[in-house]
């Protein structure tokens, strides 16, 4: 049988470039009293792209308008969600001015790029919206219509947003009431996970602005509560880095703290211990044979065979553990030397090794 050719992943649309696009079909509704669909914006690279709107209403000098998210082929959380925008026009000299309407969070943490009491509503997307309204402003005085003013007060909002940001780590940043509204570039690429590397460059700017001096970032919610407890952290000191070692230590290289504690499970720490700084199942397989090597220089040389035909990395612990041998201890201090030398240097890094009932069972560093 033949085999079916492999399908490429559709891409999808940011928070912010659906936003953008309600924001144009509000604003030239006002200006005409009509509401473009499909409504046309430019994205930050260039590209013009389409979306169709799935609600627009006037109501006076309202004009709110829907667009769908659509993530493509990405698991976003907010796919399928409806981002709603209402623009009415401002306060004259007033400029553009942002709101956070029902969904949408607000700003309650220093170390973010938006200032405490602003609607999470990001910069590139302000941009953005402020750029597609000064088009069709252009665009309206080009057709001979009156001059109109730059002025509108833009209310963002995201019916469920509360719900949709409770799957998110908006929370522990410090963004309370619904969703962030994201996007660098409007385009979402499956897979990329570009906001949860967000969500970890913005948990380390936070943690940094409120002066914390140690914090630890781990790859799942196990580990995570281990080394809390081990250390007393506060919620805001822990980064929920999943896979993305390589990107959280590449941001810390730039932004530092004083102390790092990294911590994971047996083998995902295992991953990290043979100099891998992507730790997806996806990217890298379990490093039996860096194990076997491993159990080499422990003085088991009787165990390499049997790791390497070894199916889990639980299998090779427990053989590790029946035999008496701490293969989990020099995990951590692999791990910890290929974070080093990540980092370049200038911090202190300690490694925490969990089993997964949460139990530590390697440590190494200060």
């Amino acid at each position: 049988m033949a085999k079916a050719a492999k399908t490429a992943l559709r891409r999808g649309f940011t928070t912010g470039a659906c936003a953008t696009a309600a924001a144009r079909a509000a604003v030239q509704a006002l200006l005409t009293g009509a509401f473009p669909d499909p409504v046309t914006i430019a994205l930050p690279r260039g590209e013009r792209v389409s979306f169709p709107l799935a609600c627009a209403e006037m109501i006076g000098r309202r004009a709110t308008v829907g667009v769908v998210k659509d993530a493509g082929d990405d698991p976003d959380v907010t796919h399928g969600a409806l981002i709603l925008v209402s623009v009415v026009p401002g306060p004259k000299a007033g400029g553009i001015a942002f709101r956070a309407g029902a969904g949408v969070g607000t700003v309650t943490r220093a170390g973010l790029p938006l200032a405490v009491g602003e609607p999470a509503i990001n910069p590139v997307p302000r941009k953005m919206i402020a750029q597609t309204i000064a088009e069709a402003l252009a665009e309206h005085r080009e057709s001979g219509m009156q001059d109109t003013a730059a002025d509108f007060d833009v209310t963002v909002s995201v019916p469920n947003g509360e719900a949709l940001a409770a799957k998110t780590l908006n929370g522990r940043l410090g963004i309370v009431g619904g969703i962030s509204i994201l996007g660098t570039t409007g385009i979402v690429i499956p897979y990329s996970c570009s906001s949860w590397i967000h969500s970890i460059h913005r948990g380390i700017d936070v943690a940094r602005a409120a002066g914390l001096g140690h914090i630890a970032a781990c790859t799942g919610r196990t580990s995570e509560r281990t080394v809390q407890k081990l250390y007393d952290l506060p919620e805001i000191a822990l980064i929920d880095m999943g896979d993305f070692v390589g990107g959280t230590l590449k941001y810390l290289r730039n932004h530092s703290v004083a102390r790092v504690t990294l911590g994971g499970g047996f083998a995902k720490m295992s991953k990290l211990a043979a100099g891998h700084l992507d730790l997806h199942s996806g990217k890298v397989r379990l490093e039996s044979e860096s194990l076997a090597r491993m159990l080499e220089d422990l003085g088991a040389k009787d165990l390499a065979a049997p790791a390497r035909a070894a199916q889990s990395g639980g299998e090779i612990l427990a053989l590790a553990e029946k035999a008496g041998v701490d293969l989990a201890s020099l995990v951590a201090r692999r791990a910890r030397e290929v974070a080093l030398a990540a980092v370049g240097g200038g911090m202190s890094i300690d490694t925490v090794v969990c089993d997964r009932e949460g139990r530590t069972i390697g440590r190494a560093g200060p």
